[in-house]
């Protein structure tokens, strides 16, 4: 049957129609389009028409990126309206348990969450940027849950001059990883800048600039300074100059949030595509090749942000 003739058809249901539109080599994008769902309806339709392939490529995924036991950090850029105050936000996040102090604006990693002054934000209120410290695994997302759950309480805010920054500890990274990953983040930036804000796509945004014209001097590095001299700048999408002073790489281009399922999202994406770049560079960057290393409840809420964002 032709596309026309399947869509047609009155006694079918969605889920076969779906069936056979992927049959005719349809992408499941594109059978999310025609079909008006989300993608994540297509892709448990497809998982099921390719259980066994799914259910191998599930079993290396949780070998390979499950549990999620990486340390990491959170940089949260926000602000709260005049008369709201950083140290009632501080008591707020204290009353969740989570320890919480003032400092004046520093790189210092400390063992408690940081509120500092930070420069580069525009808005009517007072701004601020909440620093975590060192987190690991999946027990310290709760830990940014509770953080999330107090900015949301107090009422604070994002807007387009807002950032949200993720660390990786990359003390075990060797050469070919830092190529591989900057490499991949390259590649897959289209895709991934339909998952932002337009403010936050391309080289839209001075303080996330593409990584895209650096592919060539990247590939041709032979250690990890000549890669970071190269980018020029730690204003990039990827900041490679944290891993100088805090032994990490710095993931920038997220859009401020407050949401913890975004960014837990967004953690959980980036450390999936750093297990991936350990092995190989990728040779296919759609959303849908994204399958490959990512569990499907991260790939459906990105189909559903492109569809949100575009």
């Amino acid at each position: 049957m032709t596309q026309e003739q399947i869509l047609a058809q009155t006694n079918t249901t969605k889920t076969e129609k779906i069936k056979q539109l992927l049959g005719l080599g349809l992408t499941r994008t594109d059978v999310a389009q025609i079909m008006g769902v989300g993608y994540g309806f297509v892709q448990n339709v497809y998982a099921k028409l390719n259980g066994t392939q799914r259910q191998n490529a599930s079993q290396n995924i949780d070998f390979r990126l499950i549990p999620f036991g990486r340390k990491f950090g959170v940089e949260i850029e926000s602000f709260v309206k005049r008369g709201k105050t950083k140290e009632a936000l501080r008591d707020l996040i204290q009353s969740k348990g989570v320890n919480c102090q003032l400092n004046d604006y520093n790189h210092t990693t400390r063992d408690y969450w940081k509120i500092i002054s930070d420069g580069s934000l525009r808005a009517d209120g007072v701004t601020f940027e909440l620093v975590s410290p060192i987190l690991q695994g999946a027990d310290r997302l709760e830990q940014l849950e509770k953080v999330c759950q107090a900015l949301k309480e107090y009422g604070a805010r994002i807007n387009k001059t807002c950032g949200l920054h993720i660390h990786f500890d990359a003390e075990a990274f060797n050469l070919q990883t830092w190529k591989n990953l900057l490499i991949n983040y390259a590649k897959l930036e289209d895709t991934i800048d339909k998952f932002m804000p337009p403010s936050r796509r391309g080289n839209t945004n001075t303080y996330c600039q593409s990584l895209k014209q650096n592919v060539s001097e990247i590939k041709e590095a032979t250690n990890l300074q000549q890669i970071t001299r190269a980018m020029g700048t730690r204003y990039k999408k990827i900041n490679t100059d944290s891993y100088a002073r805090h032994r990490t790489i710095e993931f920038r281009q997220h859009s401020g949030t407050i949401e913890f399922l975004k960014i837990k999202n967004w953690i959980l994406f980036l450390h999936n595509l750093v297990e991936a770049s350990k092995i190989k560079i990728l040779t296919n960057t759609s959303l849908e090749s994204l399958t490959e290393f990512n569990q499907e409840e991260i790939i459906a809420f990105y189909a559903e942000r492109i569809e949100e964002l575009n």
